[in-house]
C-alpha cells in the first residue's frame, strides 16, 4: 500500500508542524518512514502559505508575512539511505489544485527597480490549462512541477552554510539570515538556526527548476540517516528565469518514489544536485513560440534582460497591454526573458 501525507487545505502549515516546515535543520523529526521503491504522496499548500487566495487585492500583498516561505510536507525517512549515498526522487506525478496565483512587490524579483508597485494575478487552474481575468486572451498550458524540494542538511553542514551566507550578508548581499519569526517548527534549535528555504543549496531546495515535471528525476547526495526528503512549493508553470520572482504558484499533490545509489556520492565526488527527464519536460509545441520579439547585443546578462524586458513593455503597449501584466505573463509560463 503506498504511503502518504495528507495536510489540511483550509489550514495554514503554523496549525498542522506534524506534517512539516519551513526550515533545513537535521533535527526536524521524520513524519513518516518508506522503503526505496515505495509510492509515496505528499500534499503540498502554496509558496505563501495559504496568505493568497482568489479574492486577495494589492494591498494585501503589503500585510503578508515574508517568513513563511516555504511550507514543505515531510521529512520522509528512506529506509537505507546513508551518508555518502545518492537519493533519486521519481516524479511519478504532479497533481495541481484548482487555484493558482502570481504576484510581484517592490524590491522582489529579477530588476527589480523596473517595477516598484504591487501587482497579483489570480489562475483557474484546470488539468489541461491556467486561464486568468487579470490577462484575458492568455492561457497557460500544464508544465506542473515542485519549485522546492530537497534533504536535510548535516550538522556540519548546517555550520557552513550559515557561516557561508552570514559573510555574503556582511558583504553587503542580499540574504535570507536564519530567524525564528513565522518559523515551523516554532521553538528550539530548528526555529533559531534553522536554513531559510531560499537560496537553493547543496540539498537541492528552492531550485524552481522547470523541467522537473512528471517523469523527472532529482539525484541529490544524501547528508544524514533517512535522507529526510521533503517537498513544497508547487508551480503549475514557469517562464524561464521566474523573472517577477513568482511562477504560478498552487498548492498541489507531489507523487513520488526513492531510489538509494549507494556511495555514489561519496565516490564519484558529486556535491550539487543533478536533475534528468527521460523525454521531453512537456510537449514540444509549448516550446515554439508562434511570436516572439528579440533584442540584440549586449553580453552582461542583466543588462541583456533588461533590455528583453523593456522590449516586452514596448510590445504589450503595442498590443494594449501594460508592463506588468507582460511581466507576469512571463514569470508564469512564457520563455520571455530567454538569453541565446
Amino acid at each position: 500500500m503506498a504511503k502518504n501525507i495528507s495536510i489540511d487545505r483550509t489550514k495554514r502549515l503554523r496549525e498542522e508542524p506534524h506534517k512539516g516546515h519551513n526550515r533545513w535543520h537535521p533535527d526536524i523529526a521524520p513524519v513518516i518512514e518508506v522503503e526505496p521503491g515505495e509510492e509515496v504522496t505528499l500534499e503540498t499548500r502554496d509558496a505563501m502559505d495559504l496568505q493568497i487566495g482568489p479574492r486577495t487585492t494589492v494591498k494585501d500583498l503589503e500585510k503578508m508575512e515574508r517568513t513563511v516561505a516555504h511550507p514543505l510536507t515531510g521529512p520522509v525517512y528512506v529506509k537505507g539511505a546513508k551518508p555518502g549515498d545518492l537519493l533519486e526522487i521519481e516524479h511519478l506525478d504532479i497533481l495541481p489544485e484548482r487555484y493558482g496565483w502570481t504576484r510581484f512587490s517592490p524590491g522582489f524579483g529579477f530588476l527589480p527597480d523596473l517595477f516598484d508597485r504591487y501587482f497579483v494575478v489570480h489562475w483557474d487552474i484546470t488539468p489541461e490549462y491556467a486561464t486568468s481575468p487579470q490577462l484575458p486572451g492568455v492561457r497557460i498550458p500544464n508544465g506542473a512541477f515542485m519549485g522546492t524540494a530537497g534533504v536535510a542538511p548535516s550538522r556540519e553542514q548546517l555550520k557552513r552554510w550559515s557561516a557561508r551566507e552570514k559573510d555574503l550578508a556582511d558583504r553587503g548581499g542580499k540574504v535570507m539570515l536564519p530567524t525564528a519569526a513565522a518559523a515551523v517548527p516554532g521553538q528550539g534549535p530548528v526555529a533559531e538556526e534553522g536554513l531559510r528555504t531560499i537560496p537553493p543549496r547543496e540539498n537541492c531546495g528552492n531550485a524552481d527548476v522547470k523541467q522537473l515535471t512528471r517523469g523527472s528525476k532529482l539525484y541529490v547526495p544524501v547528508a544524514v540517516d533517512g535522507a529526510l526528503y521533503s517537498v513544497g512549493d508547487g508551480h503549475f508553470a514557469q517562464g524561464d528565469a521566474e523573472c517577477c520572482g513568482t511562477a504560478i504558484e498552487m498548492g498541489a499533490t507531489a507523487v513520488v518514489r526513492f531510489r538509494i545509489h549507494k556511495d555514489l556520492a561519496k565516490t564519484k565526488g558529486i556535491v550539487w544536485p543533478r536533475f534528468s527527464h527521460p523525454g521531453f519536460f512537456a510537449k514540444p509545441e509549448h516550446g515554439l513560440p508562434g511570436n516572439f520579439i528579440a533584442t540584440m547585443g549586449r553580453l552582461d546578462a542583466r543588462a541583456g534582460l533588461r533590455a528583453v524586458q523593456r522590449g516586452g513593455g514596448l510590445a504589450g503597449e503595442q498590443r494594449g497591454r501594460r508592463a506588468e501584466r507582460d511581466r507576469e505573463r512571463a514569470a508564469a509560463g512564457s520563455d520571455f526573458c530567454r538569453l541565446t
